[in-house]
């Protein structure tokens, strides 16, 4: 069964080179293209996308709304946002509004493909220094946007001990191999625990996880890291 892919992007050239890309690879198929965010809420409401690559800074209707109205409406459909910049500042309000992850549009071919296949698997893809240096990048808006505090505590107590340092590592940018190291776990122990504490926290991915526990204050950008 081939995975339905929507691109969205003003630049022509770089659609087209994306679908080359793709559909190098049977099991893809780009089902579709848009030039701006308000084509892609329409196109991916007639055409059902399982990933949609979604360019951020587009005129009129940007990703980030684009995002949000698409996610609002398809919960099931997965955005990958695409930026030029690894510390764009728009990737933060995307990934809020409900992107899986977001890749850098020189990104190598191969680390494209496996960009999507993570994100049509249920993963998400920021890898791990970049999650730590876009957090520290978006600190204020974690404050001003942080959730409601009974409801963060209420989430929180549903976790196990164990459920919460991995989260809290997880909040840090390390891997799962890197998590059962620092926590003396088998890998395959930790992808359990990362699979029932996030749907407890009511996220999709492990990004939206990083977000709950940064607005949980359960951890903190550190002044200065470079990751």
């Amino acid at each position: 069964m081939s995975h339905r892919i929507l691109l969205v992007d003003d630049q022509p050239l770089q659609r087209r080179g994306l679908r080359m890309i793709l559909e190098s690879e049977a099991d893809m198929d780009v089902v579709g293209e848009a030039g701006d965010g308000e084509a892609a809420v329409l196109q991916a409401r007639s055409l059902l996308p399982d990933v949609v690559l979604m360019d951020v800074r587009m005129p009129e209707t940007d990703g980030i709304e684009a995002t949000s109205r698409i996610i609002a409406a398809h919960p099931e459909v997965r955005v990958l946002i695409l930026t030029m910049f690894d510390l764009d500042e728009y990737a933060y309000p995307a990934l809020r509004a409900g992107a899986s992850g977001f890749l850098l549009k020189d990104t190598r071919p191969e680390e494209l493909l496996a960009g999507v296949r993570a994100v049509l698997s249920g993963g998400a893809i920021v890898a791990p220094t970049l999650t730590r240096r876009l957090l520290d990048l978006v600190t204020p808006q974690l404050a001003e946007n942080e959730c409601p505090r009974d409801e963060v505590q209420e989430k929180l107590a549903l976790l196990t001990n164990r459920e919460r340092e991995v989260l809290i590592e997880i909040a840090r940018g390390h891997s799962n191999l890197e998590i059962g190291e620092r926590l003396h776990m088998a890998e395959a122990t930790v992808k359990t625990h990362v699979g029932r504490l996030l749907p407890k926290l009511g996220v999709r991915d492990r990004v939206q996880a990083v977000i709950f526990a940064y607005d949980a204050k359960l951890v903190a950008p550190r002044p200065g890291e470079e990751g």
